[in-house]
C-alpha cells in the first residue's frame, strides 16, 4: 500500500509539464495578438495622420491658388484701366507695358495648370506682387504726365489768349489803318438859273444846291473796291440835314452808338490810290437859314475829314 503511493507522483510529473508549455503557447500567441492589435492601429493611425496631411496640403493649395487668382484679377483689372485710360503713352510706359503683358501670360499659364507645385505657386505669387508693383509705377508716371499735360494745357491757352488778343489788337489796328482820309474838302453853294447854267453864289436865299467837294488821300492798307462815304451837312441850328429825297438815315459809328447823316456817297478805291474831286449835291426845295454850315465826313464810322462854309 505504501509502495503504491510512494510512485504516483513520478507518474504526475508529464502532465504538469504539458499545462506549463499550454500556458506558455496561449501567452505567446496572446502577446502575438496584442502586437498585432497595436500595430494595426498604429498603422491606421500613421495611415489616418497622413490622409489628414495630403488633406491639408490640398486645401493649403487650393486656397493659395484662390488668393493668387483674386490679386491676379484685381492687378490686371487696374491695369486694363491705365491702358484704355491712357492710349497715348510715352517711350517709357510703352516698354513697360510690354514686359507686364509677358509677366500677366506667365501667371495665367500657371494658375490655369491644376497640378501647379508649391513652387510654381510661389513663382507666380512672386510675379504677382511685381506685377504690382509695376502697375503702382505704371500710374505714377501717368500722373506725371497727366499733370504735364496739364500744364500745358494752360500754357496753350494763356498763348491762345495771347495770340488772340494780339490778332485782336492787329485787326482792329489794320481796321482803324485801312480807314479812308479825306482831304481838299470844300462846299459850293450853287444857283440854278432858268436856262439850266449853274452859278456860285453866297446868299442863302439863292442857294437851290449845296455841292460838296474833296479828294480821298492814298491808302495801303485798305483793299481795292466800293467804299461807303456818309456826308452830314448840320446847319447854322445846329440840325443834321435830312429827306428822304436824299436818302438820308442813320450809320453805325466807331463808338458803338448811331449818328444821323444827310447823305451816303459810294466811292470806287484802288489801293494805294487817289481819289480826286468826289462830289456829293444836296438839293433842297425850302430855303437855306443863313449862316455856318459844317460838313463832317465818316468812313467805317471815324470822321475822316469836315469843313464848313457860311451863306449870307
Amino acid at each position: 500500500m505504501s509502495e503504491y503511493n510512494q510512485s504516483n507522483p513520478t507518474a504526475n510529473t508529464p502532465k504538469k509539464n504539458n499545462s506549463i508549455i499550454y500556458w506558455v503557447v496561449i501567452l505567446v500567441l496572446l502577446a502575438a495578438c496584442l502586437y498585432l492589435f497595436v500595430s494595426k492601429n498604429k498603422m491606421a493611425s500613421d495611415n489616418d495622420m497622413q490622409s489628414k496631411m495630403m488633406m491639408q496640403q490640398m486645401d493649403s493649395v487650393k486656397t493659395d491658388r484662390a488668393s493668387l487668382q483674386t490679386d491676379f484679377d484685381a492687378a490686371s483689372a487696374k491695369i486694363d484701366q491705365l491702358v484704355s485710360q491712357n492710349s497715348k503713352l510715352d517711350s517709357a510706359l510703352q516698354g513697360d507695358k510690354a514686359k507686364m503683358a509677358k509677366m500677366q501670360a506667365e501667371i495665367r499659364s500657371i494658375l490655369s495648370n491644376k497640378n501647379a507645385t508649391q513652387a510654381e505657386l510661389k513663382k507666380a505669387r512672386q510675379l504677382i506682387t511685381t506685377l504690382t508693383d509695376k502697375t503702382r509705377d505704371y500710374e505714377t508716371r501717368i500722373a506725371e504726365l497727366e499733370k504735364e499735360n496739364t500744364q500745358l494745357t494752360g500754357q496753350n491757352q494763356t498763348l491762345t489768349k495771347q495770340v488772340d488778343s494780339t490778332s485782336a489788337v492787329a485787326a482792329n489796328l489794320k481796321k482803324v489803318a485801312s480807314v479812308l482820309h479825306a482831304s481838299n474838302l470844300r462846299m459850293e453853294p450853287i444857283h440854278k438859273k432858268r436856262n439850266g447854267k449853274e452859278k456860285e453864289t453866297t446868299k442863302a436865299r439863292k442857294v437851290d444846291v449845296l455841292r460838296i467837294m474833296f479828294d480821298i488821300d492814298q491808302n495801303h492798307i485798305a483793299e481795292s473796291g466800293n467804299k461807303a462815304l456818309y456826308v452830314r451837312i448840320i446847319t447854322p441850328e445846329n440840325k443834321v440835314l435830312s429827306s428822304a429825297s436824299n436818302a438820308s438815315g442813320m450809320m453805325d459809328n466807331a463808338n458803338g452808338g448811331q449818328l444821323s447823316y444827310s447823305v451816303m456817297k459810294s466811292v470806287a478805291l484802288t489801293q494805294n490810290e487817289v481819289v480826286k474831286d468826289v462830289t456829293v449835291d444836296w438839293n433842297q426845295d425850302g430855303d437855306y437859314p443863313k449862316g455856318s454850315y459844317i460838313i463832317e465826313i465818316y468812313n467805317e464810322g471815324y470822321k475822316v475829314g469836315n469843313g464848313t462854309v457860311t451863306l449870307k
